[in-house]
C-alpha cells in the first residue's frame, strides 16, 4: 500500500501524452494538416489557409503535483526543463467555467518547450500545466480532463495580423465545418487566441483548433465569441435560445436602469437582499434578475457567500454610468424606444417604411428634439460606440494634415458630442477643428472639447448639412450616411463636395456589409435601421457608387473596431493630397 501510486500513475500518463504530442509536432506541417482537421478542404481555401497560418504547437493539459514534477515531465519527453512559463488566462478561466470553480483556485501556467520539424521549422508543444497537489480536491478535475482532452488542440499562428484577414480566415474555417468555441485576449504576451471545434472524429485525432494572432485583436474575439454556433446544439435548443433573446435585451437595461452596476463591483459579492434594500427592489425577483444576468455573464455567483451573493463581471461594469467608454446609454436606448419599434417591425419589412415612425408618429430624429433628455441620451449612446474611433487619429490622411506646414482643419460634419473631433484634435496639437451640429449637440460638444483642452482650437457651427463649412483640409462624416435613403445620401454628399477644397479629403466611418455574406455587426445594423431611422447599411461597391454621383471617388477603405471601417474619398480625379504634402 501507498498512497503515491495514483499521483504515479497519473504521472507517466501525462509523460506519454507529452511524448506523443511532441513527436506530432515534428512529423507534420500545415499544408498537410488542415485537410485532416477540415475534411474537404482544398482549392484556393487550402491555399489561403496554408499561405496565411504556419503551424505552430500541439496543446495539451498537465496535471503535475508540483514544478518539480513538470520539469521532470519534460526532461523525459526530450523537451527543455527550463522552459519559462507565465499565467494561462484563457485555460484558467475555461476551467473555471467548467468546473464552477473560482479561477484565483487554478493555477495554470502555460510554457512552450522548442521542438523542430522535419525541415528544421521552430515549433513548440504548448503545455498547459495545472498544479494538482495531493489530497488538494483537484484531482477530480484532472481526472475529468485527461478523459475529455478539452484543451488538446493544434495551433497555427497568423504571419501578419491585421483584423480583416484575421475575419477573412476566421470565415473560411467556419465554411468548412470549423465550430468557434471560445478563446481571449493575454496581456501577459499580448496575444489574441481564437478556438474553434472540428468536424466530429478528424483523421489527425485532434479536435480542436486554434488560431493565435499577436497583438490585442478583441473586436474580432468578438465576434468570434458571438458568433452563433447552431451545430453544436440541438437545433430546438438553438432555436429557444434565440427567441428569448429579447428578455436579455430587457435584463440587461433593467440592471443598467436600475443602477445595479453602480451598487456592484468585481471584487466584492453582494447578497441579493442587501442590493433590493439599495435599489427599492422585490429581493425575489432581484435575485431572479441576477440569476439570468449570471447566465449571460454580467454577473458571476459567489459561492463563498452564506447567503446567495453576486459579483458584477468585467462585461457588467460597461454599464456603469461612471465607467470609461460606458455602455449604459445603449442599453438603456435599445431597451427602451428602440425595442419598442422593433415590436412592429413586421411594419417595416411589409412597407419599407420605419417601424419608429409608426409606433410614435414622427421619424426618430424630431421625436428625440422634442425630448431633450432622451435627445441626450441618444447622444450619449453614440459615444458609447466611440473605441472604433480609437485607429481615425493615425489615419494618414489625418497624419499628413498634422505635418503640412501651416494650420490645417479638420470639418466634423453632425460631430454628434464632438468625441471623434476631440480624439483627433488631442492627437495632434496643431490641427484645428471646426463641428458642425444641432444647437444642442454643439452645446454638449462645446462641453466635452473643452473638458478635454482642446476646445481652444475648436468652432462650432449650429446647422444642417447644407451648411457644410468650406475651406477645410479634412472633412469627416461619421455613423451619417446610414441613417438615410441613396437621394439624401446623394444630396448630403454634394453638400460635402461643394464646399471641399480640391485638397481636401473625406473620411466616412460606417460599418459596410460584407461581399461575401460572413457574420457581421453591420447586417444586424442593416436591421435596426430599417426598423427605426429608415436608413440602411451598404457594401464598400455601394458607397463608391453613391460617391461618384456626388462627383467623389472612393480612394479605399481600412477597418476599424467594431466591425466599422473608414471610407477615404476625395475629388474626382484629383491627385493624391497625402502624396504632395509629404
Amino acid at each position: 500500500m501507498t498512497t503515491t501510486l495514483p499521483d504515479e500513475t497519473m504521472l507517466l500518463d501525462d509523460t506519454a501524452r507529452l511524448r506523443a504530442a511532441a513527436e506530432f509536432v515534428r512529423e507534420h506541417d500545415s499544408a498537410a494538416l488542415l485537410p485532416l482537421l477540415l475534411p474537404g478542404l482544398g482549392g484556393p481555401d487550402l491555399r489561403a489557409l496554408a499561405g496565411h497560418c504556419r503551424f505552430a504547437h500541439a496543446g495539451l493539459l498537465l496535471f503535475p503535483p508540483d514544478a518539480d514534477g513538470l520539469r521532470a515531465q519534460l526532461a523525459d519527453c526530450g523537451l527543455a526543463p527550463d522552459t519559462p512559463s507565465h499565467p494561462s488566462v484563457v485555460v484558467r478561466e475555461r476551467l473555471a467555467r467548467r468546473h464552477r470553480r473560482d479561477p484565483a483556485e487554478l493555477d495554470v501556467r502555460i510554457l512552450r518547450p522548442q521542438v523542430h520539424g522535419c525541415a528544421g521549422e521552430r515549433r513548440a508543444v504548448e503545455v498547459f500545466a495545472l498544479t494538482v497537489p495531493p489530497h488538494s480536491g483537484l484531482e477530480r478535475i484532472a481526472a475529468y480532463e485527461r478523459t475529455r482532452r478539452h484543451e488538446a488542440h493544434l495551433a497555427f499562428e497568423i504571419e501578419h495580423s491585421d483584423p480583416l484577414a484575421l475575419r477573412g480566415l476566421c470565415a473560411i474555417l467556419v465554411r468548412h465545418g470549423a465550430r468557434p468555441d471560445g478563446g481571449g485576449y493575454n496581456p501577459h504576451e499580448d496575444g489574441t487566441v481564437l478556438y474553434f471545434t472540428t468536424p466530429a472524429d478528424p483523421a489527425c485525432g485532434y479536435q480542436r483548433l486554434e488560431l493565435y494572432a499577436r497583438g490585442d485583436h478583441r473586436a474580432a474575439l468578438a465576434a468570434h465569441l458571438d458568433h452563433p454556433v447552431s451545430s453544436a446544439r440541438p437545433s430546438a435548443e438553438t432555436l429557444l435560445q434565440l427567441l428569448t433573446g429579447a428578455w436579455t435585451t430587457q435584463a440587461l437595461a433593467v440592471f443598467a436602469r436600475l443602477g445595479l452596476p453602480d451598487a456592484m463591483d468585481t471584487r466584492t459579492a453582494h447578497s441579493a437582499e442587501d442590493l433590493a434594500l439599495l435599489t427599492g427592489t422585490h429581493p425575489r425577483g432581484l435575485a431572479t434578475l441576477l440569476r439570468y444576468l449570471a447566465m449571460v455573464g454580467a454577473v458571476t455567483p459567489a459561492p463563498e457567500q452564506e447567503q446567495e451573493g453576486f459579483r458584477l463581471t468585467e462585461l457588467g461594469a460597461l454599464l456603469r454610468a461612471d465607467a470609461p467608454g460606458s455602455m449604459r446609454p445603449l442599453a438603456l436606448m435599445y431597451g427602451g424606444p428602440f425595442y419598442c419599434s422593433f415590436g412592429e417591425l413586421d411594419h417595416a419589412v411589409r412597407t419599407g417604411q420605419p417601424a419608429f415612425d409608426r409606433l410614435f408618429g414622427e421619424n426618430h430624429f424630431d421625436h428625440f428634439a422634442r425630448d431633450p433628455e432622451l435627445a441626450a441620451l441618444f447622444d450619449r449612446s453614440m459615444a458609447a460606440s466611440s473605441r472604433m474611433f480609437q485607429p481615425l487619429p493615425d489615419h494618414p490622411v489625418v497624419t499628413a494634415a498634422a505635418e503640412a506646414p501651416g494650420s490645417a482643419t479638420v470639418v466634423d460634419v453632425a460631430g454628434g458630442n464632438g468625441e471623434l473631433l476631440g480624439r483627433i484634435l488631442t492627437a495632434h496639437p496643431r490641427l484645428r477643428g471646426v463641428l458642425l451640429e444641432r444647437p444642442h449637440a454643439v452645446e454638449a460638444a462645446r462641453h466635452l472639447l473643452d473638458a478635454a483642452g482642446c476646445g481652444a482650437r475648436c468652432d462650432y457651427r449650429a446647422g444642417d448639412f447644407a451648411d457644410v463649412p468650406p475651406g477645410g483640409d479634412v472633412y469627416v462624416l461619421s455613423r451619417v450616411l446610414h441613417d438615410w435613403d441613396d437621394d439624401r445620401c446623394r444630396e448630403i454628399l454634394r453638400h460635402l463636395a461643394g464646399a471641399m477644397p480640391a485638397h481636401a479629403d473625406l473620411l466616412i466611418v460606417e460599418r459596410l456589409l460584407p461581399a461575401d455574406g460572413s457574420p457581421s455587426l453591420a447586417t444586424a445594423w442593416d436591421l435596426h435601421m430599417l426598423c427605426n431611422v429608415g436608413g440602411r447599411e451598404r457594401r464598400a461597391d455601394h458607397y463608391a457608387r453613391l460617391l461618384a454621383d456626388a462627383g467623389l471617388q472612393l480612394v479605399g477603405h481600412s477597418p476599424l473596431p467594431l466591425d466599422a471601417h473608414v471610407l477615404h474619398a476625395r475629388r474626382a480625379s484629383v491627385p493624391d493630397p497625402t502624396a504632395r504634402r509629404s
